[in-house]
């Protein structure tokens, strides 16, 4: 592309003139679109143009590019000030979904809970306020205020100068339905969310790397039964490339299995988990994925106790408290007990790929009374059954379900019906229908391949070995995290039995020759390189000389012999 100069004369802006116009056009802007569903439509704009297009942008100079994704547009400035990156549509595409699908059961239980209220109380709902903590230029705010239906107002926060003037020239740039609910804030995001306590209905959470510097404070803006959506991008750190780092981050230890992605994720739950606690809290996940380069989590956040501790606490009732304020503040502290029961600790063989795991806490019922105490341990011996070998010991983590399969299909149906509004539909499709068949009370997976390279021999197909645990009596499914991946309630020795059957099956020592099952050589390499038959006598062969020694040889040959 050329370079453009930008015009001296001041150039006019022209606003977009509704919500539905989603085209953008000029007789001096080409527009680009790849093959690829999930890859945004970029328009090249040229500042020389008289059609205004780029007085969004300000009095800097260069060309400016119009990144088009879903229904927002934006102007990225060709010296690249202000982060964009285009590979997080498939984040952005799941957060509009997951958000819609929030929305609407945020709807459906106050309704349930008017119902069932006694006396007078707030009937109206109000729209959920969204928060984006790091908004950059500002394309996700932008997207959920145009996109989403029923959204309140949408703050954008980010502490670059340079980003919130970008930020607010893309709001304008995008009309006045934006422009009436976004607000940009140039301000901290950890100072802005502690001085606005429970006031947010929803928090996005997207930084560059780890976002447990933000932790503590979103716990705190979030309302009760709020909606968290958090990425981690430090994938190095959380899969067990440096596993001090992590422990000083997330409070965890992690282990280099073929899991560690999944055990990624249950690091962050876990991470999440415990500053909730410290402010009277506790988490709920609805969705946990690992895309790409980064795991992602949306869970809600819950001050009193919520229907998956009602089983637990049945048999207490507010009679046996003087007052209502302290049956709340009861049921909070039981809530947060039970944060020793979705915890776990792992042993990860260093010999083989057996693991085993240790809950954090156990629960002891006597009479009436529902106390907790330490789990019992160590589950495993000093050494391995099946290999011998040392453990290493992980964790702790997330030992719930990672994801809510009543929210699930709800979202899936949501993407469905709108495809043509996901630019990643394809991508954010596939993942989702890999989740909705997760086991979600089997925390971690066995590789298949992984197993067969132990034991040194060929791999059986997924179906083979779906059907062996099945027929044994267990329940087997895959996981959205590796397609090699086999989540089963089966305990390892099972697991190793049957892969000592299919080894002997596949690898029939009866049918082998007599070399071969004493390991004799057979076939042996070559003594060294070019082994073979030489060049005939007289026959000169180019071979890869350096030009200083090409040049002697070329003047050896042209001076002629005396």
């Amino acid at each position: 592309m050329r370079t453009l100069i930008r015009a001296p004369i001041p150039l006019r802006l022209r606003r977009r003139p509704s919500k539905s116009n989603l085209s953008f056009s000029s007789s001096f802007s080409t527009t680009t679109t790849t093959s690829s569903s999930s890859t945004p439509n970029t328009t090249i704009c040229n500042p020389n143009s008289d059609d205004g297009c780029c007085a969004a942008a300000g009095e800097g100079t260069g060309d400016y590019t119009i990144v088009k994704e879903g229904e927002a547009d934006i102007l990225m400035d060709s010296s690249n000030s202000v982060f964009y990156n285009k590979a997080q549509v498939n984040n952005r595409d799941l957060s509009i979904a997951v958000l819609r699908t929030f929305i609407s059961r945020r709807s459906e239980e106050h309704a349930a809970m008017l119902s069932k209220m006694v006396g007078s109380g707030p009937k109206d709902l109000k729209a959920p306020r969204v928060l984006e903590a790091l908004a950059a230029s500002g394309l996700r705010a932008l997207r959920y205020a145009r996109e989403v239906d029923g959204i309140g107002e949408v703050v954008a926060l980010d502490n670059n100068k340079v980003a919130v003037d970008a930020c607010k020239k893309n709001i304008e740039f995008n009309g006045s339905h934006v422009s009436s609910k976004v607000v940009v804030h140039e301000a901290d995001a950890r100072v802005y969310m502690l001085t606005h306590p429970k006031e947010f209905d929803v928090v996005d959470l997207d930084p560059y790397g780890s976002p447990v510097a933000f932790l503590d404070s979103v716990v705190q803006t979030l309302a009760d039964g709020g909606l968290l959506m958090c990425t981690a991008t430090d994938m190095a750190v959380l899969s067990g490339g440096n596993e001090g780092v992590c422990f000083s981050k997330y409070g965890s230890y992690p282990l280099k299995g073929k899991y560690n992605h999944e055990m990624a994720l249950r690091i962050l739950l876990a991470c999440l988990e415990s500053h909730a606690n410290r402010h009277k809290r506790y988490i709920v996940p609805i969705l946990s994925v690992q895309m790409d380069f980064y795991i992602r989590v949306f869970v809600r956040i819950f001050t009193f106790v919520s229907s998956c501790f009602s089983i637990i606490f049945s048999h207490v009732t507010p009679e046996h408290f003087p007052s209502q304020i302290k049956w709340r503040s009861w049921i909070s502290a039981s809530a947060m007990k039970c944060s020793t029961l979705k915890l776990l600790y792992v042993y990860q063989c260093v010999g083989c790929d057996s693991f085993h795991m240790q809950s954090l806490g156990r629960v002891v019922s006597k009479n009436n009374s529902v106390m907790y105490a330490p789990g019992f341990g160590p589950i495993v011996p000093q050494e391995c059954g099946d290999c011998g070998k040392k453990f290493s010991m992980g964790g702790p983590i997330w030992s719930a379900p990672i994801h809510d399969h009543d929210w699930v299909p709800s979202i899936m149906s949501n993407i469905s019906a709108m495809k043509d509004r996901y630019p990643a539909y394809e991508r954010i499709s596939a993942v989702l229908t890999s989740v909705s068949e997760e086991l979600l009370d089997v925390p971690l997976f066995v590789n298949a391949h992984s197993l067969c390279s132990t034991l040194k021999c060929t791999s059986p197909t997924m179906a083979m070995f779906r059907s062996a645990l099945i027929h044994a009596g267990y329940r087997v499914s895959g996981s959205h995290v590796d397609p090699l991946a086999l989540k089963t309630d089966a305990p390892m020795n099972i697991i190793w039995d049957i892969m000592r059957c299919w080894a002997n099956f596949a690898q029939p020592v009866d049918h082998l020759s007599k070399s071969r099952v004493k390991k004799l050589p057979r076939f042996l390499p070559n003594p060294e390189r070019y082994w073979g038959p030489k060049s005939k006598a007289g026959r000169q062969v180019k071979c890869n000389l350096s030009p200083a020694d090409e040049d002697r040889n070329r003047a050896s040959i042209e001076t002629p012999i005396s």
